[in-house]
């Protein structure tokens, strides 16, 4: 083969998306301040109103979506005191990867009496996507933490399922130094086949975590007292330190009515786009 001719392979790696986005954001005189933003490729963040204490993000994929082969990394700080919630202009959509996984890298850091609202749209998985997402949260003992993420497994609403493919799912939670949770979820081939299964998901199609920080048994009674009108099968404790509420829905759209359930039992303030 000539040199000046590409393999179809050598095309579809040079078009691969990248986006990368960091920054932190500091509190002065009890209001909060973004600092120093880097952003690169197709990954953008953008700060939509000034706030009186909080500062609220959202990001914007200007690729359109996540394909194989793509790289997106996070990289967000939240110094002492400050307060930022962060959010998605609209679901992320993962497409089918003839090769190489894409790779969804965030890190987390929280600083003493700083809060942070993680609090995206759903990542949606189309057949035979394969994506890996790793996320590092570092908090400070006395940081506090609202994370949130629903994982669908196919456009349900229009007839689509995930039957093959990859989803590997890292999470490590520091506190105070000390690791705290450390969970990797792995899901791979027959996807479709081993939701279906009574001990996986007994054929849903949607999955959703909430984790809080802090989070005591009182916390998990109040969410409790909704749990008769959730739609999908939920599973709430609290431990270490922190509370967690896990959801199993047929439907995103039934996830979601109970995620904005729970979070309205922890106070939190729902993201204007989650209300579009």
């Amino acid at each position: 083969m000539r040199s000046d001719v590409l393999t179809a392979s050598s095309v579809f790696d040079a078009n691969r998306a990248r986006g990368a986005v960091r920054f932190d954001v500091h509190a002065r005189d009890g209001v909060t301040r973004r600092g120093i933003l880097h952003e690169s490729g197709s990954l953008r963040v953008r700060f939509p109103s000034p706030e009186d204490e909080g500062l609220s993000g959202v990001f914007v994929n200007t690729a359109g979506g996540v394909a194989g082969g793509d790289r997106f990394d996070i990289e967000i700080a939240a110094a002492d005191g400050s307060k930022l919630t962060l959010t998605t202009a609209a679901a992320e959509k993962v497409y089918r990867a003839p090769g190489q996984a894409a790779e969804l890298n965030i890190a987390l850091k929280v600083g003493a009496g700083a809060h942070l609202g993680w609090l995206p749209q759903e990542t949606i998985l189309f057949d035979r996507a394969r994506v890996r997402r790793r996320f590092d949260i570092d908090l400070d003992a006395a940081a506090s933490l609202l994370l949130c993420e629903i994982v669908v497994f196919g456009r349900t609403a229009m007839g689509e399922r995930m039957e093959q493919g990859e989803f590997v799912d890292r999470w490590r939670l520091r506190r105070g130094g000390k690791l705290v949770f450390a969970e990797t979820v792995r899901l791979d081939g027959n996807i479709g086949a081993k939701l279906a299964r009574s001990a996986v998901a007994r054929g849903g199609a949607a999955i959703g975590t909430a984790l809080i920080v802090p989070g005591d048994e009182a916390l998990i009674e109040r969410i409790r007292e909704a749990s008769e009108s959730f739609a999908s099968e939920v599973g709430i404790s609290a431990w270490n330190g922190f509370a967690m509420a896990r959801f199993c829905a047929q439907d995103a759209a039934r996830l979601r009515a109970d995620m904005m359930t729970v979070l309205a039992r922890t106070g939190a303030a729902l993201p204007r786009l989650w209300l579009n």
